[in-house]
């Protein structure tokens, strides 16, 4: 068995009381067969509690507005602290590791939903790393794998390997990595819907060759592409020309339009949806002329040459790594390449559309833990709907 993860990755210790909020709250939180049993059998005031606090149908906790049932008035687990930390269903116990399961293979990572998951994936500073160990234990899901298809996914990892060589090419900017991404996604995913997947690694051994000799190619700084336009039409050098002009419109109305895809969305926590709503009145709620001089002076503080750039800079480098090491290499499942890369991109646009939305709305400044803050936030109606995941993925791979 192989076994992959981020350097970061054994560092993470949970905050208890002391995290700015709760992961037993939101959502509903699954209990597996033994902790079932184990909660079934029981007794005494512990085991009454669990009896009631228990639908056992669904196999879940019950919720009081919104919070587990087990959840006291401090954010604490009161079965945690009355029993022990033995009881916690696989759930909690793991919460906020995530294992992403291929044939002789797991993928540890952290979910960025935790803030302090978050804090430690978005702020790390020094060039991202992976730890990758081995050991002669069989899979004990082999079984499960005998239609594993080991050509995709060793195409999926050899791709994303190039795409984190991408990621580091820092002599292009963000949006120009961001676009190659989107380019080598598109190639692969028209490869499988054309049944070549044969050519798959001739694809990215090419795109990789042509990477590792490209120099910025500049340009209007606008993907072409609805959903995937990034924030920096504006940012090159001040360059007013009509042809920016245009394509500054163009972009603003694409993100205006495609950030209708937010309600769509199931909405887990109420203030999320408060969230939308001021961003969206502050951003799109006038016209562009509007749009582009918020854009401008956001631009001033975050686009200079300064600390705050470079960690705002490293801050959206962080968040595509995650989506990339996160869910790229699941297209082995489904083959949808396109909408795993194009999800990433996505999410680095829009974040920072909502940190410049509440950068505006609290008067033309926002903190660092704020950034992280929305970007957790973000993820936590991601990350744990899987309707929401599944329809971000469908309409990113319709909007191709």
């Amino acid at each position: 068995m192989r076994y992959i993860r981020p350097g970061y990755y054994d560092d993470f210790q949970c905050a208890a009381d002391k995290c700015p909020d709760t992961c037993c709250a939101g959502w509903q939180i699954v209990i597996d067969e033994e902790s079932l049993k184990k909660y079934a059998d029981k007794k005494g005031p512990v085991g009454r509690r669990l009896a009631e606090s228990i639908d056992w149908q669904e196999g879940c906790f019950f919720q009081n507005q919104g919070r587990c049932a087990f959840l006291n008035e401090r954010n604490l687990c009161d079965l945690v602290t009355e029993e022990g930390e033995q009881m916690l269903c696989k759930t909690c116990a793991s919460y906020p590791r995530h294992v992403e399961e291929y044939d002789g293979l797991r993928e540890l990572s952290l979910s960025l939903s935790c803030p302090v998951a978050a804090e430690m994936i978005l702020t790390e500073q020094e060039p991202f790393s992976f730890l990758s160990e081995e050991n002669e234990e069989s899979d004990p899901l082999e079984d499960e794998f005998e239609d594993f298809d080991f050509l995709m996914f060793t195409a999926l990892e050899d791709a994303r390997g190039v795409l984190f060589e991408l990621l580091q090419k820092r002599n292009l900017s963000l949006q120009e990595r961001m676009k190659l991404i989107l380019e080598l996604a598109a190639r692969m995913q028209d490869c499988v819907d054309e049944d070549r997947v044969f050519e798959l690694e001739d694809v990215i051994f090419d795109f990789a060759d042509d990477v590792r000799h490209r120099k910025d190619a500049g340009g209007d700084g606008v993907v072409r592409n609805p959903s995937m336009e990034t924030a920096q039409a504006d940012a090159d050098n001040g360059r007013r020309d009509s042809a920016r002009q245009d394509s500054g419109r163009l972009r603003f109305e694409r993100l205006r339009e495609n950030f209708c895809v937010f309600y769509q969305m199931e909405q887990l926590r109420e203030e999320w949806s408060g969230i939308l709503d001021g961003v969206q009145n502050t951003l799109y709620g006038k016209d562009y002329e509007a749009y582009a001089k918020l854009r401008s002076e956001f631009l001033r503080q975050f686009g200079e040459e300064d600390e705050t750039s470079l960690w705002w800079q490293r801050f959206l480098e962080n968040l595509l790594v995650f989506f990339l090491y996160t869910y790229f290499c699941g297209a082995v499942y489904d083959d949808w390449i396109y909408s795993k890369a194009a999800m990433g991109v996505f999410s680095v646009c829009y974040l920072e559309e909502l940190v410049m939305g509440s950068w505006a709305i609290a008067g033309r400044k926002i903190s660092r833990e704020k950034c992280i803050e929305l970007a957790w936030r973000y993820a936590r109606e991601l990350e744990h709907s899987d309707e929401n995941l599944n329809l971000l993925e469908e309409w990113l791979q319709e909007r191709r």
